[in-house]
């Protein structure tokens, strides 16, 4: 996986919370129902919490009841990247920043119309601007 940032581990344990290091960086996952953005609903932009790139637009939110914010399509073309994972003894698709390469969550085949796709994501991977009224 080729990113657009470069940065050292150690630029970015200080710039990450532990939390979002060990997810974003580690591939960790966090406990579910625990971010305070799985309940966000206003009109926005969900960004990524390691370099700030838009990943997924507020109107794309769903709830689905898994306790991890969800969208049904990122915010454009190039805004994820997904790989293969086989942690766990499973067979998942890994979402990551297409820019800094951080671990985002994974995307299964069981979301809403029009994608079809759940992109269940971790909210400590997340920032959010919410739009200007």
């Amino acid at each position: 996986m080729t990113t657009k940032i470069d940065k050292t581990d150690a630029d970015w344990r200080k710039s990450l919370s532990p939390e979002a290091y060990r997810v974003l960086r580690e591939h960790g996952t966090e406990r579910a129902f625990t971010s305070p953005l799985n309940d966000e609903k206003r009109a926005g932009m969900f960004t990524c919490a390691g370099c700030g790139k838009e990943l997924f637009a507020s109107n794309a939110k769903f709830e689905s009841g898994t306790g991890w914010p969800s969208f049904y399509q990122p915010a454009s073309g190039d805004s994820v990247g997904t790989t293969e994972d086989r942690s766990w003894f499973m067979r998942r698709t890994e979402v990551h920043c297409a820019d800094c390469g951080g671990h985002l969550g994974h995307v299964f085949p069981d979301g809403p119309k029009p994608t079809g796709l759940r992109y269940c994501i971790n909210g400590v991977s997340l920032g959010f601007r919410p739009d200007k009224d």
